[in-house]
């Protein structure tokens, strides 16, 4: 998949939680971003001094009427991490003027409209998309419900935003509180045919996607949109050796194998960016280090052979890897 990348600027920071920071970022030569559709998110390409490119993925907001303009405005939320090192560069460094370059839209977590009733579910900072989703089918007068959980009110970003599109069609579940949210009962209450769009922690997403399968539906109808694992604090930089191509092309700890040779303009097969499409995956001719496996495509056994790595989210603990590319 080819991706277009457009520079912006950063028009506007507010914060909305203690963690938790909107972004507003223009089209820097006034000219008209790409159109998106509830779901979709943008990977914003940044570059730190000290540690070079960094490459993260963050869902698109739809904007608030008299807000912005969505033809030359998108809006995104980050939540800081404590060992994330690219949430916590975006805290530290973004400011109205900082400049950077964004990837055309892409939408992995596409909403179906068509749908007798949907139930949206975010979690955290999961409601992000499921912002977007809610105010697409208030506009267009379709019936559906949002469930959104968070430690405490203090936590949940949107929350006031929710509550004006959706009204009475949204609950919150405050977990402190009230502990964990009852998944497989909060499906089973829902009308026949009913789907369900997730956005949250991957285990939340996990227990959605068994309580479906718990009560017998059929697999499509709970969609979940996760990004790929950020970088867990103790990444360093490798090479990569494209054996058929003769190119190296160096892997930062900030950026995946698949964002630093895009980077380089090597032409390569991706769709989902998440370890899920299988796309992505290339045969390993030698690795001077064990193969850090990420994804949710390759089978156990396909991992422990040691003879295919996708490209997208999977990473080596040594300093060269040889790809037959």
């Amino acid at each position: 998949m080819a991706s277009k990348h457009i520079e912006v600027v950063v028009a506007g920071v507010r914060p909305l939680t203690p963690r938790i920071k909107e972004y507003l970022l223009a089209s820097a030569d006034g000219r008209p971003l790409p159109r998106y559709e509830p779901g979709a998110h943008v990977a914003l390409h940044m570059a730190s001094r000290d540690r070079g490119p960094i490459v993260r993925h963050y869902s698109l907001i739809g904007g608030l009427a008299g807000r912005d303009d969505p033809r030359h405005v998108y809006r995104i939320a980050v939540q800081r991490e404590d060992r994330a090192r690219g949430s916590a560069f975006i805290h530290d460094t973004f400011a109205p003027g900082t400049r950077l370059r964004v990837a055309a839209p892409v939408n992995d977590f596409p909403l179906d409209r068509r749908d007798a009733c949907t139930l949206l579910i975010a979690g955290g900072i999961g409601v992000t998309p499921i912002v977007s989703m809610a105010r697409s089918l208030a506009r267009r007068g379709c019936r559906y419900r949002v469930v959104y959980a968070g430690r405490d009110p203090a936590a949940m970003a949107y929350r006031d935003m929710l509550e004006a599109v959706a009204g009475d069609r949204v609950r919150f579940h405050y977990s402190d509180a009230a502990g964990v949210l009852d998944l497989r009962g909060l499906l089973a209450s829902q009308p026949d045919g009913t789907r369900v769009y997730v956005c949250g922690p991957a285990p939340m997403i996990a227990a959605t996607h068994d309580a479906g399968a718990a009560l017998g539906w059929d697999p499509g109808r709970v969609r979940s949109e996760v990004f790929a694992a950020g970088p867990t604090g103790d990444e360093t930089a490798f090479e990569v050796e494209l054996r058929r191509s003769g190119r190296t092309v160096r892997v930062g700890p900030d950026a995946s194998i698949l964002d630093a040779l895009r980077l380089a303009d090597v032409p390569v097969l991706w769709d989902c960016a998440r370890g899920e499409c299988g796309l992505c995956p290339l045969p390993v001719v030698s690795a001077d280090g064990p193969i850090d496996h990420r994804d949710r495509y390759l089978s156990a056994e396909e991992r422990a052979a040691g003879q295919t790595l996708c490209i997208c989210v999977s990473r080596i603990r040594g300093t060269r890897l040889v790809l037959d590319a």
